[in-house]
C-alpha cells in the first residue's frame, strides 16, 4: 500500500515546507507490518504483558488467556460518528449560539495542514509511517525499561492503538464508568486494542488513521479534535498554526491538564520545546527553526468555551432553547425521542432559523425598557409572520441564565411548558375574539346584539358532551360582572369588543355553546392549556381564565391577519450537516380554519379596539398604519396582555408575575407607578414601542374590512360611559367604523379603504334573547370609577356541573 512522503523542513526559514521521500522500510519495519501472527503465538502475550505490567516477573502472567481472548475478539472496530458542535443562526445568517455535548469540528487532512500532523507524529509515534499495528522496537524498548525500573515508566502503544482507545472512550459517551473502563491499563484492553489496530492498518492508510486521530483526540479546555483546540487556544484554523503553536498543541495530548498553556504556562512552554526538539531529531525542523520557535513564552489568543443557549446575545437564549425543544420533539427529526436526542447530541448541524435580528432587537428593547429586571413582574413578547407562521422575535425581561440572584431564568415565558416554558398565564379578554370567531362561524351577524347586563348569573350552557350548570347561583362565584358600573347593554359586537363587555361574550357563549368555543380555540392552535392539561369547557373559558402562552396568542392573531388561514409556528428554516447534506425539517403547514368573511368581520371589529372609545385607543403606531388588537386583564390584575397586528406582523405581549401571583395594583413597574395595571396601560405600550421599531421599512398592508353600522343610541346615553373615554357619558358613536376615524380622535383620518364592503348576510336568523336575560342590576355600583379594561371571575371546578 502506498504511503505519503514524509514532510521535512526546507532550507527556507519559518513555516515553509517541502515534501521529502519517505524512508524505506527496514526488515524490522516489515516484520511490524506482519504482526498479525503475534495474536496466535505466545509472543503476543509476552509483548502485551511487557507493555501493561511493570515488573519483569509478571511478564508471563495471562499469556494463555490473552491468546484465547485475542482469538475471540471480533476484528471490526465499530467507529461511531464523532460528536461535534452545532451552530444556530438567525434569519440573516448571524450566529445565535454554538451548542455541543463535545466541542469538536471534524476537518479533512487538507484543512489540518502538514505542520500539526508532523508535530503530532513526532512526539507521539515517530516511527508511525514505518511500523504496522505495533512497533516492535518500541515494545522491546518498553519491556527493557519497565523491567529495569520495576514500574511502568514507558509504554509502547502506537498512534493507531491510541486511536482505538479514543474510539472506545468516544463510544462510552458520558457514562463515567464506561469511560474509566475504556481507559484502564489492563491486559484484556491491550489485547483488544491490538486486534482492532491490526484490522485498521489493513483497511485504512496511515494518513487516514492520522486524520481520524487528530479529529478524535482531547486537547483540554473542552476542546475535542485539533480544530477545536486551535480555535480554543489560538483563535485560528488548524492550517494557520505557526510552528510554536503546532508544537504546543501536539504536546498537550499526553496530559491535557498538566500541560494546559492557560493554567500552566511554564509547563506548557517546556513541553512545547520537547516537541520542537523531537521535530529536529526527526529532521522535520532545522535547529534554527526550532530555536526561533522556542523564543519567549507560549502566546495565547484564548477563547473560553462558549456552549449552549446561555451564550446567545440580544436576548436570543430563549429562542435558542425553543429550537432545541423543537428538534427534540418534532417527529421529522426522528421517530422516537431517543433518535431525536441522538441527533441533537451528535451535533455537527448548521441550524438556520426564522428569527429576524431587527425585530428581535426591537422586542428585547421594549420588554427591558418598560419593565426592569429587578421588578417583581416580568414581560414577554413573541412576533409571528402572518401567512407563514415564522417566529420573528421572542424576548422577555428576565435574562436567560441560572443565577437567581441576577433574576435569571431558563423558563421561557413565551411558550408552553412542553417547549421549555412554564404553565402560562390567563389571557383575560385576549380570548374574546376567539369567541367572536366561533359565533360568526355559527351564523351570528356582525351586528349581533345581546342585553349584556352589568352583572348576571352564569347561564346554563351546552358542552361537547352534555350541559354545564351553575351550582353557585346567589353566591359571589355564581355571577359575572362587567368591569365598569356604566357598562349596561344592550350591546352589539363591535362596541362590545371595543369596550370588552364580559356579559356580552357570556351570552354569545350561551347561544353557540361551549363546544363551539373550544373547537375554534383548537383550530387556532390553542390545543391545550400551556401546562399541557386539556382546555375545560367552562363558561369562563371565553373570558380567558385558562392559561396560555404569548406564542400561542400571537399565532391566533396572525390567523386573523391572514384572513382565517392558520399556520403552525415555524422556528427552523433549514438544517445542513457539516459536509453539506440537508436534514429534513417541517415546513410551515397552513390550513383554513374559518371563512374570509368571518376574518374580515373580526379584523374590522378589532380595528375598533384601537380607535377612540376602544380599550387600545392610545396604541397607534407612529406611521399611522392600520393596527388591530385586543387588550386583556385577568382577575386581581395578576396578568395583563395586548395582542395586536398589522397586515403583515402579529405580536403578543404578556405582563405579570412569573409565578402568576403578583397583583398589579399600587405597583412600580419600569420606574413608573401604577394604581392598577390594564392591558392598555401595561403591555400595550410595550407592544407599541416594539412594533414601531419592527415595522419600520416594512410595506403597509391594509386589512380587508366590512361595513358595520354603529348601533342606535341608547335611550340613556349616560348608561354607557365607554371605557375611560374621558367624557362623563360616552355614546356608541365613540366607536369608529373603519375606514375613517371620528373627528377629535387625536389621530389623523385615513382615506377610505377600497377593500371595505358590506358585511355578508348571515347563515341564519338571529335568535331572540329571553326576557329573563334583561339587565338585572343597572343601578348597582354607580359610584364605581370608570376603568379602561375588563375584569373576569374565574370559576373553579367545584362551582360547576356538567350533565
Amino acid at each position: 500500500m502506498s504511503r505519503r512522503s514524509r514532510r521535512t523542513p526546507s532550507s527556507e526559514p519559518h513555516d515553509t515546507w517541502v515534501p521529502r521521500p519517505r524512508r524505506r522500510e527496514t526488515p524490522l519495519g516489515l516484520l511490524g507490518h506482519g504482526v498479525k501472527f503475534l495474536g496466535y503465538s505466545t509472543l503476543a502475550g509476552v509483548l502485551l504483558a511487557g507493555i501493561a505490567l511493570p515488573a519483569a516477573g509478571a511478564l508471563g502472567l495471562g499469556m494463555k488467556s490473552g491468546v484465547e481472548e485475542f482469538d475471540t475478539i471480533p476484528d471490526d472496530l465499530k467507529t461511531p460518528p464523532l460528536t461535534q458542535a452545532s451552530w444556530i443562526f438567525d434569519a440573516k445568517g448571524q450566529q445565535i449560539a454554538k451548542v455541543y455535548e463535545r466541542d469538536r469540528r471534524v476537518i479533512t487532512a487538507e484543512e489540518m495542514g502538514p505542520l500539526i500532523r508532523q508535530a503530532q507524529v513526532d512526539i507521539e509515534d515517530a516511527r508511525f509511517y514505518e511500523h504496522g499495528a505495533v512497533d516492535l522496537k518500541g515494545v522491546l524498548r518498553a519491556i527493557t525499561k519497565n523491567a529495569e525500573s520495576g514500574t511502568a515508566v514507558q509504554g509502547a502503544s502506537t498512534l493507531t492503538q491510541q486511536y482505538v482507545k479514543n474510539v472506545n472512550v468516544e463510544k462510552a459517551g458520558d457514562d463515567v464508568a464506561a469511560v474509566r473502563e475504556a481507559q484502564r491499563k489492563t491486559l484484556g484492553r491491550k489485547v483488544q486494542e491490538l486486534k482492532y489496530a491490526i484490522k485498521l492498518e489493513e483497511e485504512l492508510t496511515k494518513e487516514q488513521i492520522l486524520t481520524n486521530y487528530l479529529n478524535i483526540t482531547y486537547y483540554g479546555q473542552q476542546a475535542y479534535g485539533i480544530q477545536a483546540a486551535a480555535q480554543r487556544y489560538f483563535s485560528k484554523n488548524t492550517k494557520d498554526l505557526t510552528i510554536a503553536e503546532a508544537a504546543t498543541l501536539a504536546g498537550l495530548v499526553q496530559n491535557p491538564s498538566q500541560f494546559d498553556p492557560k493554567a500552566h504556562p511554564e509547563a506548557s512552554r517546556k513541553r512545547r520545546d520537547v516537541v520542537l526538539d523531537k521535530m529536529v531529531e526527526n529532521k522535520h525542523l532545522t535547529p534554527e527553526q526550532a530555536k526561533e520557535a522556542k523564543t519567549g513564552p507560549v502566546v495565547l489568543r484564548y477563547q473560553a468555551p462558549q456552549n449552549g443557549c446561555i451564550t446567545a446575545d440580544a436576548g436570543m437564549g430563549f429562542f435558542c432553547d425553543y429550537v432545541k425543544h423543537v428538534i427534540k420533539q418534532d417527529p421529522v427529526f426522528g421517530k422516537t425521542a431517543a433518535e431525536r436526542k441522538k441527533l441533537w447530541d451528535m451535533g455537527g448541524l448548521l441550524i438556520h432559523t426564522t428569527l429576524d435580528p431587527v425585530k428581535q432587537a426591537a422586542a428585547l428593547r421594549a420588554v427591558t425598557a418598560k419593565v426592569k429586571v429587578t421588578d417583581d413582574v416580568s414581560a414577554a413578547m413573541t412576533m409571528v409572520e402572518p401567512g407563514t407562521g415564522k417566529i420573528l422575535a421572542m424576548a422577555q425581561t428576565r435574562p436567560y441564565g441560572i443565577d437567581p440572584g441576577k433574576r435569571q431564568t431558563v423558563v421561557n415565558y413565551n411558550v408552553d411548558a412542553a417547549m421549555g416554558g412554564g404553565n402560562g398565564f390567563q389571557p383575560g379578554s385576549n380570548f374574546k375574539p376567539i369567541v367572536a370567531a366561533a359565533g360568526l362561524e355559527a351564523g351570528l351577524t356582525s351586528t349581533q346584539s345581546y342585553p349584556s347586563p352589568n352583572k348576571m348569573d352564569w347561564p346554563t350552557m351546552s358542552t361537547c358532551d352534555g350541559t354545564w350548570k351553575n351550582l353557585e347561583k346567589g353566591r359571589k362565584g355564581g355571577a359575572i360582572p362587567n368591569e365598569s358600573a356604566g357598562e349596561v347593554g344592550p350591546y352589539e359586537l363591535k362596541e362590545a369588543m371595543a369596550l370588552s363587555v364580559n356579559t356580552y361574550f357570556v351570552q354569545m357563549e350561551q347561544e353557540i355553546g361551549l363546544c363551539a368555543v373550544k373547537q375554534m380555540a383548537n383550530k387556532l392552535g390553542v390545543l391545550t392549556k400551556a401546562s399541557g392539561k386539556p382546555l375545560e369547557e367552562l363558561p369562563a373559558l371565553g373570558l380567558g381564565t385558562q392559561e396560555v402562552s404569548p406564542l400561542v396568542m400571537a399565532n391566533v392573531y396572525a390567523t386573523f391577519a391572514n384572513r382565517g388561514t392558520y399556520c403552525t409556528p415555524v422556528a427552523i428554516s433549514g438544517i445542513t450537516t457539516m459536509d453539506g447534506k440537508e436534514v429534513a425539517v417541517s415546513p410551515g403547514k397552513c390550513e383554513r380554519v374559518f371563512s374570509e368573511n368571518t376574518a374580515d368581520v373580526i379584523n374590522t371589529v378589532l380595528l375598533g379596539v384601537t380607535e377612540k372609545g376602544g380599550t387600545g385607543r392610545d396604541l397607534g403606531l407612529d406611521d399611522d398604519r392600520q393596527i388591530a388588537g385586543k387588550t386583556g386583564t385577568s382577575d386581581e390584575k395578576k396578568s395583563a396582555w395586548f395582542s395586536g397586528y398589522t397586515g403583515n406582523l402579529a405580536a403578543s405581549v404578556w405582563l405579570g408575575g412569573p409565578a402568576g401571583g403578583v397583583p398589579m395594583k399600587n405597583i412600580r413597574i419600569g420606574g413608573k407607578w401604577f394604581d392598577e395595571v390594564f392591558g392598555a396601560t401595561g403591555p400595550g405600550p410595550i407592544w407599541q414601542m416594539a412594533m414601531n421599531d419592527a415595522v419600520r421599512g416594512m410595506p403597509e398592508k391594509e386589512f380587508d374590512t366590512v361595513y358595520i353600522p354603529n348601533p342606535a343610541p341608547k335611550r340613556d346615553p349616560s348608561a354607557s360611559p365607554g371605557s375611560g373615554s374621558g367624557s362623563p357619558g360616552g355614546s356608541p358613536s365613540d366607536v369608529a367604523t373603519w375606514p375613517g376615524r371620528p373627528q377629535g380622535s387625536g389621530r389623523p383620518s385615513r382615506t377610505p379603504n377600497p377593500n371595505t364592503r358590506p358585511a355578508q348576510p348571515t347563515q341564519r336568523q338571529e335568535q331572540p334573547v329571553q326576557q329573563d336575560q334583561q339587565p338585572q342590576e343597572q343601578q348597582e355600583q354607580q359610584g364605581r370609577a370608570e376603568q379602561p379594561e375588563e375584569q373576569h371571575t374565574e370559576q373553579h371546578s367545584d362551582q360547576q356541573e356538567q350533565g
